[in-house]
C-alpha cells in the first residue's frame, strides 16, 4: 500500500508530496512539530501534544492554522489512510511561504501544514526495552529555546549521528557545568540508590516531553519519589538505573554512558515498571 501524506490541504500520494521551494520551514526552519505516538489504532496524548504546539506556534508568533479539534481530524485521517495500527504521526506548521526575507512576511501568509503517518512494530521496541539501550555524552551546543519544539534539529541530528558512529543508540547532551540536559530526541532520567526518579526540571533548559509529563504523573500515582534537578554525568555513571522517555521510546532503560555500565548492566525493575503501566496513565484518544 502507498502512503499518504496531508499538505495544505490535500491527501497525496506520499512519494509526491511537496511543498514550495520557498516554504520558510524549508529556508529558515521556521516552523514547529509534533510526533504523536498511535497505539493500537488510537491517538496517544493528544491534548497534551494539542497544547504543547499551540505553546511552541505562540512563541515563534506563527499562528494556529486550524483549530485543534480540525487538527486532530487531519491527524486521525492521514493515520487511518495510512492504515497504521501502530506507529507515528507527525505533524509540522511553518509560517508558510513567501518572498526569501528574513523579516516575518508583510503579507497575509497563511501557516503551511504538513501531516504523515508510518507504521511501527512494537515488538522491535520490546526487544530494546528488553536488553537497554547505551548513550554517549556531547556538549551542550544548541540555542536557549529548547523548550520551542522547533524544526531546527541540526544539533541534534550530528549528536544522534555521533551516537550511531559510536554503536549507542542515543546521545546525551552535557552543559558547561558538566550536567546532563536531555538528549538528542529523549528526556534523560536517572534512579539514585534510594530509588528516587531524578530528570532535570522542564523549564527553558529543556523540551516538556509529553511521554516525561505522563511518567511523572505516573511515578507520583505509583508511589515513586521525584526529585527535578539536574544530574552529572558522574552521577548517571553510579546511578542505580538510567533511562529515556519519548514517543518514540516510551520508557527506555540505559544500560551503558559512554564506557559505565549502570548498575548490573541490566534494565531496572523501575524503568521496567514504568514502561509496563505507561498506558493505564497516558491518555488514548477514541
Amino acid at each position: 500500500m502507498s502512503r499518504i501524506a496531508y499538505v495544505n490541504g490535500r491527501y497525496v500520494p506520499h512519494a509526491y508530496a511537496q511543498v514550495h521551494v520557498e516554504d520558510r520551514g524549508y529556508q529558515f526552519s521556521d516552523g514547529v512539530y509534533e510526533v504523536c505516538e498511535v497505539h493500537d489504532g488510537h491517538l496517544v496524548d493528544e491534548t497534551r501534544h494539542m497544547a504543547r504546539l499551540g505553546r511552541s506556534l505562540k512563541e515563534l508568533r506563527i499562528r494556529e492554522p486550524m483549530s485543534a479539534k480540525a487538527l486532530g481530524h487531519v491527524l486521525r485521517e492521514t493515520v487511518r489512510r495510512n492504515r497504521v495500527r501502530n506507529g507515528l504521526v507527525y505533524l509540522q506548521v511553518t509560517r508558510g511561504v513567501a518572498k526569501r526575507d528574513h523579516p516575518f512576511p508583510k503579507d497575509d501568509v497563511p501557516p503551511a501544514v504538513v501531516v504523515t503517518a508510518r507504521a511501527i512494530d512494537p515488538k522491535k521496541s520490546a526487544k530494546s526495552a528488553e536488553n537497554g539501550i547505551s548513550v554517549i555524552t556531547v556538549p551542550e551546543n544548541r540555542w536557549d529555546r529548547v523548550d520551542i519544539k522547533s524544526v531546527s534539529l541540526l544539533p541534534n541530528v550530528l549528536a544522534r549521528q555521533a551516537a550511531e558512529d559510536a554503536g549507542a543508540s542515543e546521545a546525551w547532551f552535557v552543559d558547561t557545568d558538566g550536567y546532563v540536559t536531555e538528549g538528542s530526541a529523549t528526556n534523560a532520567w536517572i534512579v539514585d540508590q534510594d530509588g528516587r526518579l531524578i530528570t532535570r526540571p522542564a523549564e527553558f533548559g529543556i523540551l516538556r516531553g509529553i511521554t516525561r509529563t505522563v511518567v511523572v504523573d505516573l511515578a507520583a500515582r505509583e508511589g515513586v519519589e521525584i526529585v527535578e534537578r539536574p544530574f552529572t554525568v558522574e552521577e548517571a555513571r553510579k546511578a542505580r538505573e538510567a533511562f529515556v522517555t519519548s514517543a518514540t521510546k516510551l520508557v527506555m532503560p540505559v544500560v551503558k554512558i559512554d564506557d559505565a555500565v549502570i548498575g548490573n548492566g541490566k534494565p531496572g525493575s523501575i524503568a521496567g515498571k514504568l514502561r509496563e503501566l505507561f498506558y493505564t496513565q497516558a491518555e488514548i484518544a477514541p
